[in-house]
């Protein structure tokens, strides 16, 4: 009677141990990425509403060009740590190796489509007058970083996988220093304004690019793997990345959807919608901190053929992910007086904020377990399901957010739509994790 709760005790510790080792310097990769944006709204915000509406709607799409392809992170993630779950160390870098080279060529390819159309990606969001100026002054500059920034998912995904979160933690600490310093030192000091802060921003991210670049190649001078690009490899990285591309692409049509509706509605609205999302991202990534260890360690188990560990592990991340939800969102209910004044002072966008923040205070122990539950999944190679999913869930939410402004509803109402969007994440989510369809093993899926 008592072996049976004391091995259970046990394994729940084995794992707490292993979620907290890579979550906790995971988050502080992870923020980097939304912390950018929040140190820009919060220099470009005291410029005026014009340029911090302008700012919104070219981060988003700067946002959506970037993190489309986050599955270089994220499936680079999970096949090389089935590979270090198979005890195959070159095979992973090599596999890492090819998703950098990947990286670059999507990243070429990105910005030879943004750099000549963003005044109509701008017009195509409906930005007023007053703010697409701005937005296409930032969006152009800022797109010069997108191969440095497909670099960084990419050698991070090389890094979880070999369950290594610390080296992210330290590119990000130093990659966010430089940010907020170049931010500070451009748009003020040396009067460059919006393009100042776009300026930074592609400075610090191809310093991070270059600091992942040399840990990588270390490694795969120390273990023997080729440094050269290896066209079947890149192929191979793209075909399994696919699945994932539809389901972020779903993911940030449903973003898109969002600041578009709210750029109709007004430059107080879509200004104040920005700061949702710029503290949305947050959030979500902190959240997503679980997910990447979920990601490390669901790819090792089946690596390694351990399927009953990759469930026991499944089970209790899952939990971490509603605790920690409710942390969340008790933190920024109560903290709105003090969140707010830090990112405008014109008092319109302070009403549209004031109830928005609450309702993305309710959302957030929901957020935990879409989170940690997609984790899961990429971490086993079940990018169709993910995209599947994803599909379903954007055509619920589309006509949902649409109607926001036909019925006269405002930013409240449409932050009502996102949290909807996030509750049908989580049921399909919660039905592909009980059916355990997911568990397959081996080094590769």
């Amino acid at each position: 009677m008592t072996q049976a709760p004391m091995a259970a005790k046990t394994s729940r510790r084995r794992h707490d141990r292993e979620i907290i080792s890579l979550a906790l310097p995971a988050f502080g990769a992870l923020v980097a990425e939304p912390l950018f944006v929040m140190v820009d709204s919060a220099v470009i915000g005291h410029l005026g509403t014009p340029q911090l509406a302008g700012l919104g709607i070219a981060a988003a799409l700067l946002m959506t060009a970037v993190s489309v392809f986050v599955f270089l992170a994220y499936a680079t993630t999970a096949a090389v740590a089935r590979r270090v779950g198979a005890g195959d160390l070159q095979a992973a870098i090599r596999q890492g190796m090819d998703g950098i080279w990947l990286a670059l060529l999507l990243g070429a390819a990105v910005i030879a489509v943004v750099l000549p159309g963003a005044p109509w990606l701008v017009d195509l969001f409906g930005a007023s007058d007053t703010a697409a100026p701005y937005a296409i002054t930032y969006l152009r500059i800022s797109s010069l970083g997108i191969p440095a920034m497909l670099v960084v998912l990419a050698a991070t995904g090389v890094l979880r996988g070999l369950q290594d979160t610390r080296t992210p933690l330290y590119v990000a600490i130093g990659g966010f220093t430089a940010n907020a310093a170049l931010n500070v030192g451009l748009v003020y000091g040396a009067g460059l304004g919006i393009a100042g802060s776009a300026w930074g921003t592609v400075i610090a991210q191809c310093g991070m690019a270059a600091a992942y670049l040399v840990v990588v190649v270390r490694g795969a001078r120390k273990h023997g793997a080729s440094l050269r690009p290896d066209a079947a490899g890149i192929r191979a990285c793209a075909q399994a990345g696919a699945p994932l591309l539809v389901r972020t692409l779903s993911l940030r049509a449903v973003l898109m959807i969002a600041t578009a509706v709210a750029a109709h509605l007004g430059d107080a609205d879509v200004a104040a919608h920005q700061i949702l999302l710029s503290l949305w991202s947050l959030l979500a990534f902190a959240l997503d901190a679980i997910a990447i260890a979920g990601q490390a360690i669901i790819g090792r188990y089946l690596g390694a053929g351990d399927a009953a560990g990759a469930q026991e592990a499944c089970r209790r991340m899952v939990q971490w992910g509603i605790v920690s939800g409710v942390v969340l969102g008790v933190l920024v209910a109560v903290s709105r007086p003090l969140f707010i004044p830090l990112f405008t002072g014109d008092d319109v966008v302070r009403d549209a904020l004031l109830p928005a923040l609450l309702v993305v205070a309710v959302s957030q122990p929901i957020a935990g377990i879409v989170f940690v539950l997609d984790g899961v999944l990429m971490g086993a190679g079940d990018g169709p399901y993910l995209a599947w999913a994803m599909l379903a869930t954007l055509a619920v939410f589309t006509p949902v957010a649409l109607l926001v402004p036909v019925l006269g509803g405002g930013l409240t109402a449409l932050w009502w739509a996102m949290t909807l969007m996030m509750a049908v994440r989580m049921l399909t989510l919660w039905l592909r994790a009980r059916s355990g369809r997911w568990v397959v093993t081996g080094a590769t899926r």
